[in-house]
């Protein structure tokens, strides 16, 4: 210490009553319980955020990814219907027959209990479109889709008015022998 600096008494160190060694150390240390508590509040919420993340599984665009596919279709549903044998048209002397084995690709098991209530007018409609036809008319590709599709028609219309009309979704030959 230089001389002309006063002689450290104690008494210019008091503050208040106490000691001034007593109020520094009473006094908190500046700002690093601040920092302190910030850096805390911000793990927990970074903490919290992961723990969020990983228990929702999915991040907000594996939500709308998710939200924007469609369902899985519904496997389809078939009803084999008994098979049909007619009498076809013809020009010829010797009759000619038409044996057909028909299976109705629906679009859920439903649209089946409504045609089953329906059978019989279903058959019936069946066999009269089948009889009206000739053999040279049914014997090309083109002429069994044409037929697979008024086929459709006829077996949709007592359906009419019902979702049971737009559950049929094709109709499909699983057995076609002209004789």
């Amino acid at each position: 210490m230089s001389k002309n600096a006063p002689k450290d008494t104690g008494a210019d160190r008091k503050v208040g009553n106490k000691p001034a060694e007593e109020a520094e150390a009473a006094a908190p240390p500046p700002r690093k319980r601040g920092k302190l508590v910030i850096l805390l509040l911000l793990s927990l919420l970074a903490g919290g955020g992961g723990a969020w993340h990983f228990l929702m599984g999915q991040s907000p665009a594996d939500a709308k990814e998710a939200a924007a596919k469609p369902p899985p279709a519904k496997p389809p549903a078939f009803l084999p219907l008994e098979a049909f044998t007619v009498n076809l048209q013809n020009d010829e002397t010797s009759p000619q027959y038409l044996q057909i084995g028909l299976s109705l690709k629906v679009s859920d098991s439903a649209v089946i209990e409504t045609i089953k209530l329906h059978m019989p007018e279903i058959r019936s409609r069946v066999l009269l479109l089948l009889s009206s036809k000739k053999a040279n008319d049914l014997s090309t590709p083109q002429g069994k889709q044409n037929l697979s599709l008024e086929l459709k028609r006829e077996i949709s219309q007592p359906l009419t008015g019902g979702p049971a009309a737009q559950g049929i979704v094709s109709v499909l030959f699983t057995s076609f022998v002209i004789q």
